[in-house]
């Protein structure tokens, strides 16, 4: 009950954070591994967890989502979804012991993709018309990482839109949400047939991302974006050290 309990607050904290500026996963993915979920099924859990707060921010984007021609958008659904398998798949066929050697690296790049976003989609912008805009050479290997680790996918994916041309952000983000949750769609099924969610744990977690991100609205008015993306970055760079100390 303790364990259900700690991830379902954790999903809540999760949810919130993704909801307000992102970073969840730093929350989410160490409490699954806290309470001796094995790394490449807490992994997959808090990938899967965090699929109804995705589907929930989609849906309040979903006037933005609908600017985007139809064609268009069904297409980039099955590319990231083509990507978030093969991703998805290459973690399955990972060993929990390579997994680890690879967690502290993983999130400590996560962490300063989070810290560094706004100069990151400044970048970006500027780097406009670089590449086939909406080309699935771009988005296939992000959609890759997506599915086999999905910490800072919402920045990569936003300074992607913006390489591409895009300059509405609420379209961006609303993109966002929706192929995240697509992404997240096909991880579900794939880590599922794997038999790497652990359900109990996932389900409670579930419904603490929905709950935060639910709550992340009101809550982002009342915290300043400096000290939140702090307290985040300090949280991220704490579950590297945390991780890497683990390896010896």
């Amino acid at each position: 009950m303790f364990e259900l309990i700690l991830v379902l607050f954790a999903g809540f904290f999760g949810g919130l954070l993704n909801a307000i500026a992102g970073g969840g996963t730093f929350i989410t993915f160490p409490a699954l591994v806290f309470i001796g979920v094995p790394v490449i099924a807490a992994n997959a859990t808090s990938t899967v967890a965090a699929m109804p707060g995705y589907l929930s921010a989609a849906i309040g984007f979903r006037r933005d989502i609908a600017e985007i021609e139809r064609p268009l958008l069904l297409r980039l659904t099955l590319w990231g979804m083509l990507g978030g398998s093969i991703g998805s798949g290459l973690l399955l066929i990972s060993s929990n012991e390579a997994f680890a050697l690879l967690i502290p690296f993983l999130l400590l790049g996560a962490t300063l993709v989070f810290l560094r976003g706004p100069q990151i989609r400044e970048w970006a912008a500027r780097q406009r018309g670089a590449v086939t805009p909406f080309g699935i050479g771009t988005l296939i290997p992000v959609a890759i990482y997506g599915g086999f680790f999905n910490g800072g996918l919402g920045i990569v994916l936003l300074a992607l839109f913006a390489m591409w041309g895009m300059t509405n952000l609420h379209a961006m983000n609303g993109l966002k949400c929706w192929l995240s949750f697509a992404l997240s769609v096909i991880s579900f099924a794939i880590f599922a047939a794997g038999g790497q969610i652990v359900w109990a744990e996932g389900f409670a977690m579930a419904i603490g991302t929905l709950l935060g991100g639910i709550a992340g609205a009101p809550v982002a008015r009342r915290i300043p974006v400096p000290v939140l993306r702090a307290l985040i970055g300090a949280v991220g760079f704490g579950m590297s050290a945390v991780f890497l100390v683990r390896l010896f």
